[in-house]
Formats: structure tokens, C-alpha cells, sequence
């Protein structure tokens, strides 16, 4: 996909003097006195900041925080603690600007915070008169925040239209490398995980993968259906019968192509959905009526893991069981280390996965780990997400 890249209008030297509008994404967790309890997107967002400031710009970052009400700022909706974050990360004032629309004071050299961007009348519709005064204040629009790739919204796309130049910045630029290396170039066999409590919410994913990869392991309640499909009983394990056709049909694609659908051979399961539930390994044709599947089991984990360490190309989205509680978790333990000791390119993505990344300390045995959540599903689907469409019309001048 061919963008404008921050990086290399710096590197020429085309940052220097001029306003810099980035939108980042700073939305992070808080506790109930609003101190900042993970500040990861804070950090990531610091590159493409310091980036602007080498380059002699004067800085202008925005983000939404939360989920407030247009027009209505209630103290719990501000961006200060962010800004007092950023300010140690960054070892200088960072200044959170109000009412920013009409006027930014701020010099090369200097950066500021314009408050919530979600509390401007038209943001989340797009109103293009909002995005046109955004674009007005800046010569360069920087999208950085892939968690918001997949809206059109006046921070995030109205602006790139109208803004003197538009461009990609790092965050943006490497989630569309990996995407692009992942997906539209892969090296093969591309195997790809996706997992889930619900067909339904993974189907449009399940359908566009089928058409693409070469393994498709589905894992936690989407694998229940993908048994039930294949003739297995689940006992009283979370399925959605209602979707066994459309299953089937996913299984069907595949076989077409010489693909396949690995169908778990031995699960484990559990009476009761319990932290401290007995967990019995069973063969996956001997689940009981009254037995919950929660994970797969060794001989499916071993033979999974087998596959990932020999493809070209993982795609990861999702656990492939109840990993919090650790009786039930292996199955994701074993599939994670295959991943991390695999020499193929990896992308991960979703809020699941992250944690069970984290949890088995992995992080730098992953290609790359997306942070987008909704942006990386809707990629997963095929879609062109809107920030991407917009930096690319762009590009094209």
C-alpha cells in the first residue's frame, strides 16, 4: 500500500517550521481517581513525537479518551493525565490546549495536547466543517493511532482530506507493513488462528481467511462449532448450532483448495466453568452430555504447535482456551511457544491475545504485535480500513 510516511518528510527535512497535527492514540486505562494504570499506547505514541520534535515542527497531538458526550467536558474526560505522562516520557512541559478548534498557540520546538478530541461537536460523524478547521490548523496531519484506522471520523479522516499533506506515521506505517506482509505477500504455508467465545462475531473473519490460507485452527467456542460440524459431540460446551451450515461451508472452501481445517482430536474439559474445576483430558469423541469444553487438549496442542513451527506465516487472533484459569490453559501455552519458536513472520492481534502474549512473556518472539483490536479484526475481514483508503488517495496527489 503505497502512503506518505512522517518519516521520510523528516528525513528531508520537511517538518522544519512547520505545524504538525498528530493523532495519536492515548486511550488508556484509569482507575476510578483517574490515575493511569497502563500506559503502553502512551509509549508507543512517544516515536513519532520525538520524531517531530528532531524535525524542528511545532507539535500538535489529539486523541479520544473514553467515550464522552459531544460538547459536554466532565472532568473525567480529560486528557491531563496523559499530558502529565507524556511530559516524563518525553522530559519536557507538555500543555493541554482547550477549545482548540478555532486557534493553536505553539512554536517549532514545542509540543501540545489538544484536549479529547471526541468532545467536538461532529467528531465521531465526520462533519466536514469540524474536519476542515482541524485541517486548517496544521500543514502536516500525521495519523498515527491504528486503533482507529477502521472509523471515519473528523480526527481521523475528515482531516487527512483537507490537510495540506497527509502521511502515515510510525505506528500507522509498520501495522500497514505487517498487515501487507502477513496477508497480501505472504510467505507460505500461512497458517492462521482464530479464536473466540462465537462463530458469529468471527464469521465474516472465518469466510475471508478460508479464501486466503493454507491451516485455519479455530480454537475456543468457535472451535465447539467447528466440532459439532464435523460430526463430534460438545456436550454442554458454548456452540452455536444455528451456524453449523455456514461451519461447514468454511470447512468446504478450504478442502477446495487443498487446505485444511485442523479438527481438535482430544480436548479438555471440565464440569463446571471453574478457576478450580477438575479438568479430565478426553478423546474429542468422548465428551460426555454434561461435559465443558475449555481447552484443547495435548495431542491437538502437540500437532498444532507441529504446524505452526513449519509455516512461513502466522496470523494470530485469539486463545484457543479458557487461559486465564491455568487447568486450561496449555493449550494456549503450547500454541504461543510454537509461534515464538516458529521462523515464520507472526502478527498478533486483539486484546485476548495481548494478554496471553504477556502471560507467557513473548512479546519479543512476535513478528509484530497489533495493537489495533476492532482495526486488526476488520483487516482480518478483507476490509480497506477508511485511514488507510484516505492516506492513500493522498499519496496519489
Amino acid at each position: 500500500m503505497n502512503v506518505l510516511r512522517f518519516s521520510d518528510l523528516c528525513n528531508e527535512g520537511r517538518a522544519r517550521g512547520r505545524r504538525v497535527f498528530i493523532r495519536a492514540d492515548l486511550n488508556v486505562p484509569q482507575d476510578d481517581s483517574g490515575r493511569i494504570t497502563e500506559d503502553t499506547r502512551i509509549r508507543a505514541s512517544v516515536p513519532c513525537i520525538q520524531m517531530a520534535l528532531a524535525g524542528g515542527a511545532a507539535v500538535m497531538v489529539t486523541s479520544h479518551l473514553g467515550r464522552p458526550t459531544e460538547g459536554a467536558f466532565k472532568p473525567e474526560d480529560s486528557l491531563a493525565p496523559v499530558a502529565e505522562r507524556l511530559a516524563e516520557l518525553l522530559g519536557r512541559p507538555v500543555p493541554v490546549k482547550s477549545g482548540w478548534v478555532d486557534g493553536v498557540d505553539v512554536q517549532p520546538g514545542e509540543v501540545v495536547l489538544l484536549e479529547n478530541c471526541r468532545l467536538n461537536q461532529g467528531e465521531k460523524k465526520n462533519d466536514p466543517e469540524l474536519a476542515k478547521k482541524m485541517a486548517a490548523l496544521c500543514d502536516i496531519f500525521v495519523h498515527d493511532a491504528f486503533g482507529t484506522a477502521h472509523r471515519a471520523e473528523a480526527s481521523t479522516y475528515g482531516i487527512a482530506q483537507y490537510a495540506p499533506v497527509a502521511c502515515a506515521g510510525p505506528l500507522l506505517a509498520a501495522e500497514i507493513d505487517a498487515i501487507s506482509r502477513a496477508l497480501a505477500n505472504p510467505k507460505r504455508p500461512l497458517a492462521a488462528i482464530v479464536a473466540g467465545s462465537k462463530v458469529s462475531t468471527k464469521l465474516t473473519i472465518l469466510q475471508s481467511l478460508a479464501k486466503n490460507v493454507d491451516q485455519l485452527i479455530v480454537g475456543g467456542g468457535i472451535a465447539n462449532t467447528f466440532l459439532l460440524a464435523a460430526g463430534l459431540p460438545i456436550g454442554k460446551s458454548l456452540a452455536e448450532p444455528a451456524l453449523l451450515g455456514e461451519a461447514k461451508a468454511v470447512i468446504e472452501a478450504m478442502q477446495a483448495r487443498g487446505a485444511a481445517v485442523p479438527i481438535p482430536t482430544d480436548v479438555v474439559v471440565a464440569k463446571t466453568f471453574a478457576a478450580d474445576a477438575p479438568a479430565t483430558v478426553k478423546a474429542a469423541r468422548d465428551v460426555a452430555d454434561d461435559d465443558l469444553i475449555l481447552d484443547i487438549g495435548p495431542e491437538t496442542a502437540a500437532l498444532l504447535a507441529a504446524q505452526l513451527k513449519s509455516a512461513g506465516t502466522i496470523v494470530w487472533n485469539g486463545p484457543v482456551g479458557v487461559f486465564e484459569f491455568d487447568a486450561f490453559a496449555h493449550g494456549t501455552e503450547t500454541i504461543a511457544r510454537a509461534i515464538a519458536e516458529s521462523d515464520a513472520f507472526s502478527i498478533a492481534g486483539g486484546g485476548d491475545t495481548l494478554a496471553a502474549i504477556a502471560k507467557y512473556g513473548i512479546e519479543k518472539d512476535v513478528g509484530y504485535i497489533s495493537t489495533g483490536g476492532g482495526a486488526f479484526l476488520e483487516v482480518l475481514e478483507g476490509k480497506t480500513l477508511p485511514a488507510f483508503e484516505i492516506l492513500a488517495q493522498r499519496a496519489k496527489g
